[in-house]
């Protein structure tokens, strides 16, 4: 059938829906809406019947049209429209009426979705009973097209379907998709309203909150501006400063009355309490160092010396501007020697002529790791480590800091300490130390480190590669007694309530003391029995009516307070007898003496070893029966000798010993029980022997040298490669000593050893 063409611009009109158009359709009842897209009629139109004409304001043409039905435009006549009649043959479509299931359910899924449309959009009720009195599945799929969400693509796939089943299925797609996105607009919309609702009921319970605090005297306002005035005035870097301000808006949020804000509030007070921008001014001047070193110790020249140094370096890079080294700047000097011997007190000597403040941590027995880089906030009780607490007790970032006994630092499940000690001690890393407790970078590199150890041994060698170690070798009697009249004798005087001119103690007492009542590196057990000394005098100055002023303390007051002598000089006795040598070694309390005592048996061939030995010295033994063994015809020991039972033994088996500096004494006492001559009672000896009788290098000579001296030795043999170290033994030591730098064991043997008319006869 032909109908008058009426074009819509990016327009559609469905059927059942009427519209007014701006056209004149003359004297048409019926006429066919056909959407116009880019200069291209689409295919499938509505015909409409023209229900009222009239004219708008401007006196143009209107006609008022409802939608009949689809129709399709016919092929032929669309490619030669007649532009000026605008009609076209229209081939009509009616809707069937499916009763299939299928459609049913299609209906009753559709008008749930828009029902919840409208709901979601709070839309009139008579637009619902409207949708419900639609009866017809075709009619019903076309009120998708009187929505104004629905794009002019989608409402020409919609007019375009002609069957009405799949018709409703588009239907409901393009609901489906309306309902998803106003449900999403719908949930954001909730989240906006819910969240402003929080902030502002919020605002107003903290309101009440703060009048009710302020009613009854309690105001936490006061508490988050006390924080807030501390972190300002803390000088914190940016980074820390932040993350001080996101923990203050935590408590802020969760309140006082919170489980979590006294985790808060003590977290808040460690980052507080560290002294991020306090600095010492420090001074640099190496000849004030060394008059601080020497008004608080006697001795330890070269100690003095290279802190000395180190001061001086440091002062010339600071003046000259010398770009920063982490090598140079950052050497940690590492104290190492036996108990007693001042290093710890050093350290402080150091802070003071640097002035700077002082702090001493003790590592000796430490197994956690958590010790040095403190505990994850997640545990409770958890604190900060020594290294972050160290800086709160100083009160400066610049402080020195003593790591005193690092070598007694162990390891086990907890961690390995001395693994985070790497991180502190190394100058390229210690600029951004991280603790786990704050969670926050921390400058280190401004720190003065120093260490002190009694023993390099322990220390493990990662760690120890970040040090530069300083000997301290203990004391010769002259500086004993040096120390002790400068230092400790007007010290002792004091911490027992005397006055300096109510006692007098002689050099010869104090020589007696250091004879006959000590026997250390150090002087600590000095400093002690100098104590006890005048804790007598000082009883007997406060219970006697008269006593003579000044006390002289003689050699009886030193028995009566003492006791009698506790060190003997026993090495004349102990070498008398063939098989018996003096050794020389270093332990953890410094320098001593060993006697090396062998003798044979009958029984079965092989050689006891005790005294509590470790695997060095048992080996050292096991070579010393070898070489005298393959050695007997040059050293006149008859083979038949090797046909008992040897028994070597270290006196003092409570003390574990060990070390590789007993091969010639273990060599020498063994051919002095075979061949009957003892070792001369003046001689001590040091060194390790190989198979072929050559002499070892060893360590600790000063040491070893300063035992052999405090217990009477006159002579002592030494491996002829540390003949150089004898420049660190003090003359006046040196000058009563012979010694003899050997390179085989036959020359201590031919040396050492009586001579054969001194034999005694062995039986």
């Amino acid at each position: 059938m032909s109908y008058l063409i009426v074009p819509l611009d990016e327009a559609i009109v469905f059927p059942s829906v009427s519209a007014n158009l701006q056209i004149d359709v003359g004297d048409e009842d019926q006429v066919f809406l056909l959407t116009r897209r880019e200069g291209e009629f689409e295919r499938v139109g509505v015909v409409a019947e023209v229900i009222e004409r009239g004219h708008g304001p401007q006196g143009e043409p209107i006609a008022t049209v409802v939608g009949l039905r689809r129709g399709l435009a016919g092929i032929a006549q669309a490619d030669s429209v007649d532009p000026d009649a605008l009609r076209m043959e229209v081939q009509e479509i009616h809707d069937g009426q499916p009763d299939d299931d299928h459609t049913r359910e299609l209906a009753r899924e559709y008008r749930a979705i828009v029902e919840e449309i409208l709901e979601l959009r709070g839309a009139d009720g008579r637009i619902a009973a409207f949708l419900r009195s639609v009866e017809e599945p075709g009619a019903l799929a076309d009120t998708t097209g009187l929505s104004p969400d629905v794009s002019v693509d989608q409402k020409v796939r919609l007019l375009d379907t002609i069957n009405v089943t799949a018709r409703l299925e588009l239907a409901v797609e393009l609901q489906r998709e309306r309902l998803a996105e106003l449900q999403v607009r719908s949930r954001i919309r909730d989240d906006v309203e819910s969240g402003a609702q929080a902030q502002q009921r919020e605002y107003f319970l903290r309101k009440q909150m703060d009048s009710i605090r302020k009613e009854l005297g309690d105001d936490e306002a006061s508490l988050i501006e006390e924080y807030e005035q501390k972190i300002s005035d803390a000088g914190m870097p940016e980074g820390v400063g932040e993350q001080a301000e996101k923990e203050l808006r935590r408590l802020e949020r969760q309140g006082e009355q919170s489980g979590e804000s006294s985790m808060i509030r003590s977290y808040l007070d460690w980052l507080i309490s560290v002294p991020w921008s306090e600095r010492s001014d420090g001074k640099l001047d190496p000849a004030y160092t060394r008059q601080v070193l020497d008004k608080d110790h006697a001795g330890l020249d070269d100690v003095k010396n290279r802190i000395t140094e180190f001061v001086a370096v440091r002062k010339l890079r600071a003046e000259r501007g010398v770009e920063k080294d982490s090598r140079a700047d950052g050497a940690i000097l590492t104290l190492v020697g036996p108990p007693g011997t001042g290093k710890t007190s050093i350290g402080e000597s150091i802070a003071k002529a640097l002035d700077r403040e002082f702090v001493r941590i003790s590592l000796g027995g430490l197994h956690d790791e958590a010790e040095i880089r403190g505990h994850r906030r997640t545990y409770i009780g958890a604190l900060p480590g020594r290294i972050v607490r160290a800086l709160r007790d100083a009160k400066t970032m610049n402080p020195v800091i003593l790591l005193d006994e690092v070598d007694k630092v162990g390891s086990d499940w907890r961690g390995d300490p001395s693994a985070a000690l790497l991180e502190v001690l190394d100058p390229a890393q210690n600029h951004s130390f991280r603790d786990h407790y704050l969670d926050v970078e921390i400058d280190l590199s401004e720190v003065v480190f120093l260490a002190t150890a009694n023993q390099l041994d322990p220390i493990p060698a990662p760690l120890l590669d970040r040090m530069e170690t300083i000997a301290f070798d203990g004391y010769t009697t002259a500086e004993k007694l040096a120390i002790a009249k400068g230092y400790l004798l007007p010290r002792q005087i004091k911490r027992n309530g005397l006055e300096a001119d109510e006692v007098i103690v002689s050099d010869e007492i104090i020589n007696s003391l250091i004879a006959e009542y000590t026997r250390e590196a150090g002087v600590r057990q000095l400093e002690r029995e100098l104590g006890k000394l005048l804790r007598a005098a000082a009883t007997r100055i406060a219970s006697e009516d008269a006593v003579e002023s000044p006390l002289v303390l003689d050699e009886e007051a030193l028995r009566k307070a003492l006791g009698r002598q506790k060190i003997f000089q026993e090495s004349v006795e102990r070498t008398a007898i063939p098989g018996v040598s003096t050794g020389l070694a270093v332990t953890g309390t410094g320098g001593d003496v060993l006697f090396i005592e062998a003798t044979a048996m009958e029984g079965d061939k092989g050689l006891v070893l005790t005294g509590q030995l470790g695997d060095v010295m048992k080996e050292s033994a096991r070579i010393a029966l070898s070489y005298v063994r393959s050695h007997s015809e040059q050293l006149g020991i008859e083979p038949e000798a090797f046909q008992r039972e040897f028994h070597m033994h270290v006196p003092a088996g409570a003390i574990p010993k060990d070390g590789p500096s007993a091969g010639t004494a273990m060599t020498t006492a063994l051919v002095s029980l075979l061949t009957g001559r003892p070792v001369k009672h003046t001689v001590g000896m040091t060194g390790e022997v190989t198979l072929q009788g050559r002499v070892l290098p060893i360590g600790g000579l000063k040491q070893k040298v300063l035992a052999a001296h405090a217990a009477g030795l006159t002579d002592v043999f030494l491996p002829y490669r540390n003949k150089a170290d004898l420049d660190e033994v003090p003359e006046e030591v040196r000058d009563t000593m012979t010694f003899h730098p050997v390179m085989s064991v036959e020359e201590v043997i031919e040396l050492a050893l009586e001579p054969v008319g001194h034999a005694v006869n062995v039986a």
